[in-house]
């Protein structure tokens, strides 16, 4: 038997030579936790692990990373925060709001870095955008609102007003609406909102708002984002656009956005991460960061439908 065993060992050890383990690395354990599965959310996930990945941390060779979605349910937020905690995790990775709130308010000791938060400042996730002095740092999804209402303004000339669909208790999606409205003003727009409390009143509410809208505009929420395609539903066959605020919006049926990219996002919250597990930054001192480049989307499909015409100059 003690034969078998120093065999064991033995082999175990020029494998670890072999493979390049490292009794530190192998320890570092990375939580993820994802609010509700969409596009978004979904490319800010892999970006973050892609960013790891070619800064050298790969996850199953000298890190962990523990991906927990709560779909949607904020129940299910808690619970899978608490595991985090309890595992003493090095690092937890949250994407939106919710999941980030769940998470802030069971620790204050492991580094948590968020990304699709709005304005982490508003979420009280953060004391600053520029200084959060908590354990939670991250990035920023806020999407050019004012651009969004504009484009909306130019694709469709004519319209006097337009229904501002959103969830009614998600805190970064009143944050966008509030600034919508005054975009909305800026261009000489009327509005009416339309807002839900769960995804069971998203189809009832777009058809709610037809015939007394212009166009609909969507902002980076959570629950519209993820119920999408019944907006989409209702309004195309309306024949009546649809402006979101992030590009898996416009793939599942709306007409157009101009937006960020979550796959950089993500990426550029990775590089964070390397900041605190390498270089031993603390999020206390690391300011949100924010992506500057918008991209143009439309859906051709969708334009075809509702008969809008996009011009080439967008």
């Amino acid at each position: 038997m003690k034969k078998l065993l120093s065999a064991a060992a033995t082999i175990l050890a020029v494998a670890c030579l072999l493979t390049g383990c490292n009794e530190k690395d192998s320890k570092i354990k990375i939580g993820v936790i994802q609010l509700v599965e969409h596009p978004a959310l979904d490319k800010s996930y892999q970006g973050f692990v892609d960013g790891l990945a070619e800064a050298g941390y790969v996850n199953g060779e000298n890190i962990t990373i523990d991906y927990q979605n709560a779909q949607g349910e904020q129940a299910n937020c808690v619970t899978i925060a608490n595991k985090f905690v309890n595992d003493k995790d090095n690092l937890i990775f949250a994407i939106a709001t919710p999941a980030a709130q769940a998470v802030a308010n069971l620790t204050k000791k492991i580094p948590i870095l968020v990304t699709a938060v709005t304005d982490p400042e508003t979420a009280k996730l953060v004391k600053s955008n520029k200084k959060p002095e908590t354990n939670v740092s991250g990035t920023s999804d806020l999407t050019p609102v004012a651009a969004q209402i504009a484009l909306l303004k130019k694709i469709v000339p004519e319209a006097k007003k337009v229904g501002l669909l959103y969830c009614s208790s998600e805190a970064n999606s009143i944050f966008q609406i509030n600034i919508a409205k005054e975009a909305c003003a800026a261009n000489g727009l009327e509005y009416i909102e339309g807002s839900v409390s769960n995804s069971n009143e998203i189809q009832q509410v777009t058809q709610s708002l037809v015939g007394k809208v212009d166009a609909f505009y969507v902002p980076t929420d959570n629950m519209l984002a993820a119920g999408i395609a019944n907006v989409a539903m209702v309004a195309n066959n309306a024949k009546l656009p649809v402006i979101g605020g992030e590009e898996g919006m416009v793939v599942s049926g709306a007409l157009a956005t101009y937006g960020i990219n979550y796959y950089e996002l993500g990426k550029l919250t990775a590089k964070q991460a390397v900041k605190v597990l390498k270089d031993g930054a603390n999020p206390a001192d690391m300011p949100i960061e924010y992506l500057e480049k918008f991209d143009f989307t439309y859906n051709k499909e969708t334009a075809a439908a509702i008969g809008v015409t996009i011009s080439d100059n967008l």
